[in-house]
């Protein structure tokens, strides 16, 4: 019986060494941490997170670079070479006909008919003629050499006396007010531009007037100008009042303290009686606020003794103080300078001798007729 009870003793306690390795082999395995599968050709690994695009800075806006025009002094430079090549077949045609040994009728009825090509008009011909013939006789061998004598003469007929200069100072504080007049065709509103860059050059403060207010055209090309060399520019809506325009300009430059107003006005007919008189118009407007200091008429000088016929219509109609030929490097006749001045009085001040942007130059005497004889 006893043998018994050991026995069964034994049994127990092997199946309970027996359940406890058992439990500790399954336990075992729980914990253990398995490897990660390896990627293969078959199998594409995860795709990674594209980052977040950073989003670009916005470009700075582009400051305009102002345009700084030629001085003077280029200005004149380039007057000489222009204009020695295309009027210089008028001085050495005059100084071949100078220059024989024998000066006839013939002779000086050819130097009578170059003149008069040339636009020089028929009495400032015929007192050049005198002036040459009287001198060339009386101061014989001792008078100097015919190029010598025709330069004085031509310079003198261009009177050299002349005041020149651009009146662009007002009084009492007041800017001074240039009004630019002419018609159709002539260049007036590119004429403008250019004057507003040579004022700028000067380091004058100026306010340019849109008053073409009948050609939306001429209002934009005033406002490119007025970009290209940081001038402000004063407009109205496409067919308003001209002298309305003209007003306000002259009003910003009063309130702004501008050095010079530049109106551009509507192009005339000078046989058109109604638009005259709206030009009239313009200019009393204006002179309610403050006096107009330059009245400029603008003459396409290829049209010959035609610009004449314009220049004696608008003088009477606003007083012309300054005359500025335009396209004198083309087929004008450089005669037309002495001819214009004569008839309304007042000095040729600029002229244009390109398309480019500083091809309007001062106009000086002894310079031009430099360049007519080469």
């Amino acid at each position: 019986m006893e043998l018994l009870s050991i026995w069964l003793i034994l049994v127990v306690a092997i199946a309970v060494v027996g359940l406890l390795v058992v439990v500790g082999l399954v336990l075992g395995r729980r914990g253990r941490v398995s490897p990660p599968p390896v990627a293969t050709d078959l199998i594409a690994p995860a795709p990674e997170e594209e980052p977040e695009p950073v989003p670009e800075e916005a470009p700075a806006t582009a400051v305009p670079t102002l345009e700084r025009p030629e001085g003077r002094a280029g200005r004149l430079v380039r007057f000489r070479e222009r204009l020695a090549r295309s009027q210089g077949g008028l001085g050495r045609g005059l100084l071949a006909l100078l220059s024989r040994e024998k000066l006839d009728e013939d002779t000086w009825e050819d130097i009578e008919d170059t003149l008069l090509t040339a636009d020089l008009g028929v009495a400032p011909t015929q007192q050049l003629v005198e002036r040459l013939r009287t001198r060339l006789r009386v101061e014989g061998a001792d008078a100097p050499p015919a190029r010598d004598v025709l330069r004085e003469e031509l310079v003198a007929l261009l009177d050299p006396s002349m005041d020149r200069r651009l009146a662009i100072t007002g009084a009492d504080g007041k800017p001074g007010v240039v009004l630019v007049v002419g018609v159709n065709g002539s260049g007036k509103t590119t004429t403008c531009g250019k004057i507003a860059r040579i004022l700028v050059s000067e380091d004058k403060r100026v306010v340019l007037g849109a008053a073409d207010t009948f050609r939306a055209a001429a209002v934009e090309q005033l406002a490119t100008w007025g970009e290209r060399v940081g001038v402000d520019v004063v407009r109205g809506p496409e067919g308003s009042d001209p002298a309305s325009v003209a007003f306000e300009a002259v009003r910003e430059g009063l309130t702004e303290g501008f050095d010079v107003v530049l109106v551009d006005t509507a192009g005339r007919l000078q046989n058109k009686a109604g638009l005259m008189d709206e030009l009239g118009k313009v200019k009393r407007v204006i002179e309610k606020q403050a006096p107009v200091t330059e009245v400029l008429l603008v003459l396409d000088a290829t049209t010959g003794q035609n610009g004449m016929v314009q220049a004696r219509v608008f003088s009477e109609v606003v007083d012309v103080t300054g005359i500025v030929l335009t396209k004198l490097d083309g087929s004008a006749k450089g005669g037309i300078v002495v001819a214009v001045q004569r008839e309304l009085g007042v000095p040729v001040k600029l002229v244009g001798l390109g398309e480019g942007p500083d091809d309007l130059a001062p106009f000086e005497a002894e310079a031009f007729v430099d360049a007519l004889l080469g």
